[in-house]
Formats: C-alpha cells, sequence, structure tokens
C-alpha cells in the first residue's frame, strides 16, 4: 500500500510539472489516497481480506511524511536538515510493520486481538501502567515479532537530594560529570564483537548470491548471526545506558547536560569509536530518566564549552587540540583536567552554582568550605 501511495505521488507530480495551462492543480492529500484505498480494496481481493484500520494508518503516515518534507522545501532549509520525500519500500528491505489505533484491537484474557479475526498471545516484558491508545506490531530482523503500545507517561518523583551536576560527552569516556563517582568509562561492546563480525563479514561475502538470486542456506545463516550479534551489542548499550542514567537521575536534582550532536563524529576519524560510545542512546535515556523521575534537566549548547574556564569565565584565543587534554587557564591560572572543566561549564550555562557541587552541596558560595 505504502508503494502505491508513492507511485500516486510521482504521477501526480509528474502531471502538474507539465499540465496545460488552466488544467488545475491536482493534489496528493488522505482523502484522495482514502478514495484510492476504496477502489483498491474493491478490486483485489487480498487486500480487502486484510483490516483496513492499518491501511488507513499506512495512508496517514505517508500524508504526514510528504507534507513534513514539501514543508522544509518551501522553508527552504539546507539539504543535510531536510526531511526526504516518502521512498520505496522493497520486499526485501522493508520489515513489516503495522499500525493499530484504539478501534483496531483490544486487549482480553492477556491476549492481543487485532482487527480482522487476529489473536495473538503476548509475552508482557512488564505490565502496562494504563490503557494503549495504540498498538505498532512490527517485526525485527531476527524474524522476531513485538507489540508496541502507546500510553500515558507517568512520573515516578524520587527525593530531593539537593545536588547537582554537570556531563560533558566525549569519546575517551562516554560522560565525565563533576562527579568522579559518576562518571561513565567507555565499554567498548562493540570493540569486544568486533572479531565475531568480521568473521560473519567474511562468511557472507564468501557465500555472496549473484544478482537476483535467493541466498543460499550458509548465507541466510551468517546473516542471521550477525544480526543477532548487532541486536546483543545493541542491547549492551542500552542496558549501560540506562543503568548510568538511573543513577544519575536518582542521585542528583538538576542535571546540567551538554546538548551534544554526535552526528558530525559519523565523518571523522573517530567515527567506529562513537558509535561504540552510543552517545545519542546515553543522552536519550539520561533525558527520559529525569523526565520520569521529575528531575530538572538541563540541555547546554555545546559551542566553546572546551575553550571556557569554568572559574572566572574566561575563553582560550584557540581551539585546544584533541591530544591536549588539561585545560590550564591563561587568565586566572586554574588548571583541570579538561573534560572535567566542561562538566563544570555545563553546570555554569545552566544557571547552576558549580561551587561544592563535587560535596553534594551546590549552593555553597565561592570561597567558602561546605560544613
Amino acid at each position: 500500500m505504502w508503494n502505491e501511495c508513492v507511485a500516486k505521488s510521482k504521477q501526480i507530480h509528474d502531471y502538474n510539472q507539465s499540465r496545460p495551462n488552466g488544467e488545475p492543480k491536482q493534489t496528493c492529500g488522505p482523502a484522495q489516497l482514502d478514495k484510492m484505498l476504496t477502489e483498491a480494496r474493491r478490486m483485489t481481493p487480498w487486500l480487502r481480506e486484510g483490516s483496513s484500520v492499518p491501511q488507513q494508518q499506512i495512508i496517514r503516515d505517508f500524508g504526514k511524511s510528504r507534507a513534513k518534507a514539501l514543508k522544509d522545501i518551501t522553508d527552504r532549509l539546507p539539504m543535510a536538515r531536510r526531511a526526504g520525500m516518502p521512498g520505496w519500500k522493497t520486499k526485501r528491505e522493508a520489515l513489516p510493520t503495522l499500525n493499530y489505533t484504539k478501534r483496531g484491537f483490544r486487549l482480553q484474557d492477556g491476549c492481543l486481538h487485532l482487527a480482522g479475526g487476529i489473536t495473538l498471545t503476548v509475552v508482557w516484558s512488564r505490565p502496562l501502567p494504563a490503557d494503549p491508545s495504540s498498538v505498532r506490531v512490527y517485526q525485527d530482523n531476527l524474524g522476531h515479532w513485538y507489540a508496541s503500545f502507546v500510553v500515558p507517561a507517568q512520573a515516578e518523583p524520587l527525593p530531593k537530594t539537593g545536588r547537582a551536576i554537570g556531563i560533558d560527552w566525549g569519546v575517551k569516556e562516554t560522560a565525565t560529570t563533576t562527579s568522579e563517582a559518576h562518571d561513565l568509562p567507555h565499554a567498548e561492546h562493540g570493540k569486544r564483537a568486533a572479531a565475531k563480525l568480521n568473521r560473519y563479514d567474511r562468511m557472507m561475502a564468501r557465500r555472496k548470491p549473484k544478482k537476483g538470486q535467493a541466498g543460499s542456506k550458509g548465507y541466510r545463516e551468517a546473516k542471521r548471526l550477525r544480526a543477532k550479534l548487532y541486536k546483543k551489542v545493541a542491547r549492551q548499550r542500552q542496558d549501560t545506558g540506562r543503568k548510568w542514567a538511573k543513577k544519575v537521575a536518582r542521585d542528583h536534582d538538576a542535571l546540567a547536560v551538554e546538548d551534544f550532536k554526535p552526528k558530525f563524529l559519523a565523518k571523522s576519524t573517530m567515527a567506529r569509536k562513537a558509535a561504540d560510545a552510543a552517545i545519542g542512546a546515553t543522552k536519550a535515556a539520561l533525558i527520559e530518566m529525569g523526565r520520569k523521575h521529575a528531575r530538572a534537566v538541563h540541555l547546554v549548547h555545546p559551542a566553546h564549552t572546551t575553550m571556557d574556564c569554568a572559574h572566572c569565565g574566561a575563553r582560550a584565543k584557540h581551539a585546544l587540540p584533541l591530544g591536549e587534554r588539561t585545560y590550564t587557564c591563561t587568565a586566572c591560572g586554574s588548571g583541570s583536567p579538561r573534560d572535567k572543566n566542561s562538566a563544570r561549564v555545563m553546570l555554569v550555562r545552566a544557571g547552576l552554582n558549580p561551587a561544592g557541587v563535587d560535596r553534594g552541596r551546590p549552593d555553597v558560595p565561592p570561597g567558602r568550605q561546605a560544613a
């Protein structure tokens, strides 16, 4: 159904580009696609056998993504920031996914009943905190099926601690904080799995089928083992990030987090190590834990955080090379590890007093000792 929407969109676009003068401009909105769906279900038996709920949701998703792409073109956003137009989904590359709204499913006796007379026995990872408003049923690259429910987010506030923390992201250490006990070292899950991944890559390369031919049993087995190992590494990274984020949110009331975008590292010589650090996933887990436990999360712009002094606020005249790991201020003469200085800069820019933070007291004035 998605490919039919894309084909119709391209057909209308080509018509509008070469339409005669005076002819009305055609559009490709949800209303027109709904009419197409009704006609297609009337003429196509296999399409009519399925429920119309996920098919209509596909149309809404297509319309939303196309409208966003057109809006970015109209707003003249840079190409790197534009959302692309909806593309084709091939059977070999796209994994099945179906979205059901509230009227398309129900939960009864621990089973998931989908529109069209489909009943699924669900292995629950945890109880649902509230009635779901929608569910997405999808398949991963290992062939496992999952059901993802949308429920209202519920906060679980933790006791106040009176402490604040500054967090700086990096590659040598995934996260450097103003508290030594909360630094997150590089776990290197991907590095430990590299030998096995290289072995499976070589197995797939030797058994790669010719274009247009199906892969052999050995090729499919190597591909499955490779996907299974990638899934394990991803889950290890997610588990490490969530456990660390939980610890940070439990011990601090205010979090000053560098609003770091790790995407540009993918084009640098540190791309592999940065990807293994999973900075983006760890940052998302930290923000989610802050929201869940009612902690104040301050996202700090990363510009010049390695050049500013956390004590006097002076800025270095030139950018520090990555090999220089100690920051020495030319104005006040204070020196500290580079990443620790950046973590304290996060607190200053977030409006939090960095004095006494390492002692657990963010409100101690400079020049005094904590009682």
